[in-house]
């Protein structure tokens, strides 16, 4: 019989060499993110890992933006990246070249799904080097979008600023904004992408004398063509002139908070008080940006005479789905007024259907600031966020400015 002692001698040797093989590992620093659109176009993002008390978290890298997200898992080889109140989440496992995986969006009645890659200690997004712009997009543009082949078309502005060869801003709509947009110019050529948790989305353009024409990937499946045209004096609709209460009608409703309480407006808390009420849906990024702005706000006016109320529309007909999303929201921001269950944001006019004093509504967020005398004071539609510096700071000063007046008469 041969001698099998050299033969048993390299097995033991390779098995203790694949026990104690470093596993895979989940390395701090930026990333870059790559999902895949159905049509097979790359949106590129960053995001960093790092530790906090003793766990891994993920924040989401969007020119000025961090969104944090604390519910990071790992296992082994696998990662997973939570972000509830979207809905959403990252499914991975670690590789040679980074992660490997998809992310996977639930809605009512269908999950979203795209192909992800990541690549650590990446901090670029378009390109290894920076490009060599020959043009700027640095200013205000009157945009127009059109989906597919339709007529249809929205308005909007774009709003971009230019350094070198990076390009950041957003657009505009009368129903919010596309919120922090970050990337490069190579040329005439420019792309902006973003990802905070809800779908990721690529803006590309090129730009010929004062004219940029482009397409907007959103999402596995969104699609649409852009065209913006330099104008200084670029305008929306006025925002307090698209929704409208009906003539001679005063609100009033009863809808339950999440712990199964009814709030009126009715209620002894809200009598003698400037009442803002929010139309909000957890799926909704503008929604996060106004909750995000309005949370700390009551805080410092509610001694003063304030009180506010969200309007929860969520995509769910099971109360205990929706109650689900309206906490995640409420609790990611603190939020400390009674946000309540109202409707399903996916029924064609449940807004009219629950609240029958008004006339139109066309957006979320919607806002309505009522009198001491619980009349209507304004309207607002949509919420410029962050992202639109000062368009934001103006609404912000206004929004204030409007409630120290009610609240001194």
């Amino acid at each position: 019989m041969k001698n099998v002692f050299p033969f048993l001698l390299l097995l033991f040797v390779a098995l203790i060499s694949a026990c104690s093989a470093p596993e895979k590992s989940f390395e701090n620093g930026i990333w870059r993110g790559m999902m895949v659109t159905d049509s097979a176009v790359n949106i590129p993002f960053n995001f960093e890992v790092y530790d906090s008390a003793g766990t891994k978290q993920v924040a989401f890298i969007n020119g000025k933006e961090r969104l944090n997200i604390n519910q990071v898992i790992t296992s082994g080889d696998s990662v997973i990246i939570r972000t509830p109140m979207y809905e959403t989440e990252i499914k991975a496992v670690l590789t040679e070249e980074g992660m490997r995986g998809e992310w996977v969006r639930v809605l009512p009645e269908r999950e979203q799904r795209m192909p992800f890659t990541a690549s650590p200690n990446t901090s670029w997004r378009f390109a290894a080097s920076a490009g060599q712009p020959i043009a700027s997009v640095e200013g205000r543009w009157s945009v127009v979008f059109r989906k597919g082949g339709s007529v249809d078309s929205t308005l909007a502005i774009g709003e971009f600023r230019q350094a070198g060869a990076q390009v950041s801003g957003t657009f505009l709509t009368n129903f919010g904004d596309y919120r922090f947009l970050s990337g490069e110019m190579d040329g005439n050529a420019f792309s902006m992408s973003s990802y905070a948790g809800a779908s990721p989305i690529l803006f590309e353009g090129t730009l010929q004398g004062e004219t940029i024409r482009g397409r907007m990937y959103s999402g596995p499946a969104n699609q649409s063509t852009w065209e913006a045209h330099k104008d200084d004096n670029a305008a929306l609709e006025d925002a307090y002139q698209i929704s409208r209460l009906k003539p001679g009608a005063k609100l009033a409703f009863e809808f339950v908070d999440t712990e199964g309480n009814k709030v009126s407006l009715a209620d002894e808390r809200f009598q003698n008080k400037v009442v803002v009420i929010q139309f909000l849906g957890s799926w909704c990024p503008n929604c996060m940006d106004e909750t995000a702005f309005l949370s700390p706000f009551y805080k410092k006016y509610r001694g003063k005479g304030l009180e506010i109320i969200g309007l929860a529309y969520e995509r769910y007909a099971e109360p205990e789905k929706a109650k689900k999303a309206v906490k995640n929201l409420m609790d990611r921001f603190d939020v400390t007024y009674p946000v309540l269950l109202t409707g399903y944001s996916n029924r064609p006019g449940q807004v009219l259907e629950s609240l029958p004093a008004l006339e139109s509504f066309s957006a979320f967020p919607t806002t309505i600031i009522l009198n001491k005398q619980g009349e209507v004071y304004s309207i607002h539609s949509g919420f410029d966020g962050p992202a639109t510096g000062d368009a934001y700071d103006r609404y912000i000063a206004s929004f204030e400015a409007t409630i120290n007046a009610l609240i001194s008469q």
